[in-house]
């Protein structure tokens, strides 16, 4: 599947089943991390569908071929 990231407006190609943020590492998106436990939010991110869920414990979903994660901009992370 084409995993698109804004608002840096970066695509890459990425198989379901693989986390967020090795995702975004692979397509040289920072996503802010704290806990990587999904406790502390700063890796949350907000999908196409208005779905928001923390990047460091969530995988791409099967059943797609495209997919938009929109990455929150949080002045404290």
């Amino acid at each position: 599947m084409n995993v698109r990231f804004l608002p840096d407006d970066v695509t890459v190609e990425a198989q379901p089943g693989e986390p967020y943020l090795q995702v975004a590492e692979r397509a040289g998106v920072f996503v802010p991390t704290g806990c990587l436990m999904g406790s502390c939010h700063a890796c949350e991110i907000q999908l196409d569908d208005g779905t928001e869920l923390c990047a460091c414990i969530s995988s791409l979903p099967p059943g797609k071929s495209e997919l938009t994660v929109n990455l929150f901009a949080d002045p404290v992370w």
